[in-house]
């Protein structure tokens, strides 16, 4: 597949797009990668107009300081590592492009790609059971164009090829993902590819404390089997009540990365053959083997005081000093999903189970962080402890209509359009797309 060079308008350059294959292309990928640093779910930032020529910026970073550029503040970096797969490997259909550049066939562009059937919430004047509850959802991520290579069209080319891909498997919708602070990527898939801005995810980042958080007595932790989790999310956590809720959730929760789902009750209420007033529902996923993060920017002033605290607990533990992991090393991060609570005990409840999360991480010494994904809408993420120096609010997911859109909305026409729809109060992030 050949385009005009965008830079060099009176030279021919081909680009020629292709399906990932490993022997060929793995060493390629992963120093693509390592020169497009990223943030914490794979934003290009380094250049706001390289980003726009290669729509690089394809998810999340994160500063903590909202001052010019003058002043650069904290920042969120991921690196992800093991199966270059590993995020789009679950979906049935998934796939991952590169694209080569020039006579000499260099990889200087990838994209990954799945289609998954989740939920799209109620629809604004569909209240029938007949409706379908799911629908066929593209999920395009991990676009990274070498800095070498920005302005050719690269990115162009990978996107339409992926969202032609996706397509061809019946996807109705297409997402991406990047970050408010991007203005040239929201501006490129606003612009060129027709992207609209949809939802703004918030993620709640707490450091893994080397003391055990403590759990209320009065509070009860039960761990579910995968098959009664799977129930209590189908009584607890309809398809009409959430957005992007997968169809495959009992695969979810019985990955061998779902370390447990765990249900929090009061001791006091509730008896035998009853339903608790108020509960707490929440799944864990080990993201440690998956990615790495690392806190960068941080002023020597911070760095020599953590150190200090971890020194200080270390010699004196019996004062408990709420010392942080060396996060400006690489980390990992276990991943909190599925957050559900219910009752006038419930915010208490949710908070005992993240505490009882934190000391499932205590366990790995490869954890550093506990976190969750959560629609600002959502209830539980008020309760949800959490740092602002751990934590982003920056991320927004893009969505567009596909082909296959017109099939799904022509009973309702374009007052039934999902991607104009309103925010629902629970926004499903799947930790397996982190």
């Amino acid at each position: 597949m050949g385009v005009m060079d965008e830079a060099e308008p009176m030279k021919k350059t081909m680009i020629r797009v292709r399906e990932f294959d490993v022997a060929r292309d793995l060493l390629a990928v992963e120093e693509l990668e390592r020169l497009c640093q990223v943030g914490l779910s794979g934003d290009q930032g380094s250049d706001p107009a390289a980003d726009h020529g290669s729509g690089g910026g394809a998810e999340k970073k994160k500063k903590t300081s909202n001052k010019n550029n003058k002043k650069r503040g904290m920042s969120l970096h991921v690196e992800q590592i093991g199966d270059p797969f590993a995020r789009v490997r679950h979906a049935p259909d998934h796939v991952i492009l590169v694209a080569e550049y020039g006579e000499e066939e260099e990889v200087v562009g990838v994209i990954k790609a799945c289609t998954r059937m989740v939920s799209r919430g109620k629809k604004k004047h569909s209240f029938s059971s007949s409706k379908p509850q799911f629908v066929k959802v593209a999920c395009l991520l991990g676009l990274r164009v070498s800095p070498s290579h920005r302005r050719l069209g690269i990115a162009t080319e990978l996107v339409g090829r992926a969202e032609l891909w996706c397509s061809a498997r019946g996807a109705a919708y297409a997402t991406m993902a990047t970050t408010s602070s991007n203005a040239a990527s929201l501006a490129l898939f606003a612009g060129r590819f027709s992207y609209a801005p949809f939802r703004r995810p918030a993620f709640l980042g707490h450091p893994v404390h080397r003391h055990r958080a403590r759990v209320p007595r009065r509070h009860r932790v039960l761990r579910l089997p995968p098959p009664l989790a799977a129930a209590a999310y189908a009584a607890l956590l309809p398809p009409s009540a959430a957005e992007f809720l997968p169809a495959d959730l009992p695969s979810l929760l019985a990955h061998k990365l779902t370390l447990g789902t765990y249900l929090a009750i009061d001791r006091r209420s509730g008896g035998a053959g009853d339903t608790p007033p108020s509960f707490a529902l929440l799944s864990v996923w080990d993201a440690t083997r998956s990615l790495r993060l690392r806190v960068g920017g941080a002023p020597a002033l911070l760095r020599a005081s953590l150190a200090a605290a971890r020194a200080l607990d270390a010699g004196a533990p019996w004062l408990r000093v709420p010392s942080v992991p060396d996060i400006f090393r690489p980390f990992g991060t276990y991943l909190m999903y599925g957050l559900r609570m219910g009752g006038p005990e419930g915010p208490a409840l949710l908070r005992s189970l993240c505490r009882h999360a934190h000391n499932v991480a205590r366990k790995n010494p490869a954890c550093a962080v506990v976190a969750a994904d959560l629609g600002p809408e959502d209830p539980a993420a008020a309760v949800v402890p959490h740092w602002p120096k751990f934590s982003c609010d920056e991320d927004v997911w893009c969505i567009k209509k596909l082909g296959n859109a017109a099939a799904c909305d022509s009973d309702d026409g374009d007052e039934d359009d999902w991607t104009t729809a309103p925010a629902p109060g629970v926004l499903f992030v799947d930790p397996r797309e982190f």
